[in-house]
């Protein structure tokens, strides 16, 4: 299992060793040992699942303290661009974002610390994406940040017009609105 920093301290790309032969393939998607030499502590403690088509963007979701998640999340089938965003104020990188590809095919996972909010676009026709977390799921907490928000500026591998969104996703605020409630 290899982990590789990103820009965004704390947030690392970790590529599993794949063994595969005519009969398929096995690779670790968790291996505590590994996880905590390369700073992963925490105890993840919910599993999720879901199922989406193409265009749509689920995001930028995170909870707000006490019960802050973290995620570490990769792709069963399909393809989506997985994005996280630095919600520390006191970040060096705090308002930036970073992407990376997420497939069935490249069996790559993202961990996601707290003090991000994270989201993913489906690129290919469907997805099934699933994703630890380190808390569990909280409405009180809940909260979440447009996806096309202008002063992120993620730039999506989707268009616009082509952008499905749930309800809730459609009405989050902007970051330059949620910035002075951000405590982490």
């Amino acid at each position: 299992m290899e982990f590789k920093n990103t820009p965004l301290s704390g947030v690392l790309i970790i590529q599993p060793d794949i063994f595969g032969d005519e009969r398929g393939y096995f690779y670790e998607t968790y291996h505590k040992v590994k996880f905590v030499e390369h700073g992963i502590t925490e105890e993840f403690i919910q599993d999720n699942q879901s199922f989406s088509e193409k265009g749509i963007v689920r995001g930028l979701h995170f909870q707000k303290p006490p019960t802050s998640q973290s995620k570490l999340v990769r792709v069963i089938s399909g393809e989506v661009y997985d994005v996280a965003v630095d919600l520390r104020p006191t970040s060096p990188t705090f308002g930036n974002w970073f992407g990376i590809y997420l497939s069935g095919e490249n069996k790559t996972m993202l961990y996601v610390p707290v003090g991000f909010a994270h989201g993913f676009c489906v690129t290919s026709e469907t997805a099934i994406f699933c994703y630890k977390c380190g808390e569990l799921y909280s409405k009180d907490d809940e909260s979440g940040i447009r996806f096309d928000d202008p002063d992120l500026n993620i730039d999506w591998p989707v268009k616009p017009e082509d952008v499905k969104l749930s309800d809730k996703d459609a009405v989050l605020k902007t970051f330059a609105e949620i910035k002075g409630e951000l405590a982490w």
